[in-house]
């Protein structure tokens, strides 16, 4: 696999790249799934709902928390995770902007 030369590009589509790679596994999908139907912070084992061993839900949960979209707090042995509701709607703006561009209906294919 080559190098992306991310330096060419702008800050926003670095940004927007990264976002799009941490979303692209279904394990986080389904981590943030599962968050957001609890409507509340979780600090249940994950490991028991999504089948999963622990590590790699430890590593799904770091990738999420790295791009900001889930943020923790510790309480005694377990850490309680929750949707960062301002990091969201920011996503979902950029995704909007990303995916609202007009396609020009020119006959090219």
């Amino acid at each position: 696999m080559g190098i992306t030369k991310s330096e060419l590009f702008s800050e926003k589509k670095n940004r927007l790249a990264t976002q799009f790679k941490v979303l692209g596994n279904p394990a986080r999908l389904a981590i943030l799934q599962y968050v957001i139907n609890q409507k509340t912070c979780i600090c249940t084992d994950l490991v028991e709902e999504l089948g999963l061993a622990q590590a790699t839900i430890s590593q799904h949960l770091k990738e999420l928390k790295n791009i900001g979209l889930l943020k923790g707090t510790v309480e005694g042995k377990s850490v309680c995770y929750c949707i960062d509701e301002d990091v969201w709607k920011e996503f979902a703006s950029e995704f909007s902007a990303f995916f609202g561009q007009s396609i020009p209906k020119e006959e090219c294919c």
